[in-house]
């Protein structure tokens, strides 16, 4: 008989919470998601955050260096604070950035359900609408706008949205297609459904994930694209502010006031970022071929 009393005992540790968070959930997603919280939260009570009115300024306390007492990011060449500016950049940029993906996505999916519904002469204009979209510089064409008819809120909002429209008719198209060739789209036809029906509360609802997470690879592009557009002075006007625009502004004190401009731009770097990182869960996350 052999003797247990002896043998080795082996102590099998559980993993720790931050390892079965890690298992479930990347920490660069954790980090990603408590950033954009942060940036959400940031847009929402901006005016209870900020220490200043943004256009409050101070000469004699021009280009402070940062940790200065009353203005923890310093201040910029007329005495502004650059937390109370950076604090409002932050809602003025993602609601341009919200409102604009928001406008892209549901006018490039309308475009795409109605080519895969009449298909034929319909379809062929859409698709051949999408090319021509494609192909045209954007950004020229933004320029060419926003010099013509001049900048405002609502403009920059309804531009940015026609920007990668193109991406989500051509795949709301393709899906809704494959979906209506199924058994479940044929059902509810012959149910006496009618075809607004069936695209809105039947075929959506699974080409939902689809299109979010195509919406969140737009998003990171439409904030950078109104930051160049500030930063190139036909984006948000003064006395607004915008990232880009306080970008555009700090560029003239990079060697003597590098906050002006730094603040800014590691804000566009770590939010464009998070997005980016987070759409790329989740469509590893919602791929049914990859799960």
């Amino acid at each position: 008989m052999t003797d247990t009393s002896l043998s080795p005992q082996v102590a099998v540790r559980k993993p720790g919470w931050l390892t079965r968070l890690n298992r479930r959930m990347p920490l660069l997603i954790v980090f990603a998601m408590a950033w954009l919280g942060a940036m959400v939260f940031t847009a929402i009570f901006a005016d209870l955050l900020r220490p200043y009115e943004i256009t409050k300024m101070n000469l004699s306390a021009r280009m402070a260096p940062p940790l200065t007492p009353g203005h923890l990011l310093g201040t910029d060449d007329l005495g502004r604070d650059v937390l109370s500016r950076l604090l409002q950049s932050v809602r003025v940029s993602l609601v341009i950035a919200f409102g604009a993906t928001i406008l892209s996505a549901v006018f490039g999916t309308t475009l795409g359900f109605l080519a895969a519904r009449y298909r034929g002469v319909v379809e062929n204009a859409v698709m051949a609408l999408a090319d021509f979209q494609a192909a045209l510089p954007f950004l020229i064409m933004s320029l060419a706008v926003l010099a013509f008819f001049g900048t405002s809120m609502t403009l920059l909002v309804c531009l940015m949205g026609f920007y990668g429209w193109e991406r989500y008719a051509r795949l709301a198209r393709g899906l809704a297609i494959s979906a209506s060739a199924q058994g479940y789209a044929g059902a509810v036809v012959q149910l006496g459904a009618g075809p607004m029906r069936v695209f809105l509360r039947h075929i959506l609802p699974n080409v939902a994930s689809t299109l979010i997470v195509s919406m969140t690879l737009t998003f990171p592009e439409i904030i950078l694209m109104e930051s160049g557009l500030s930063f190139l002075g036909l984006g948000v006007q003064p006395p607004e502010t915008s990232l880009g625009n306080m970008v555009g502004f700090g560029r003239e004190y990079l060697t003597r006031a590098p906050w002006i401009m730094l603040a800014p731009s590691t804000v566009i770097v770590l939010t464009t970022l998070s997005i980016s990182l987070l759409g790329d869960w989740l469509r590893d996350r919602l791929d049914p071929v990859l799960r």
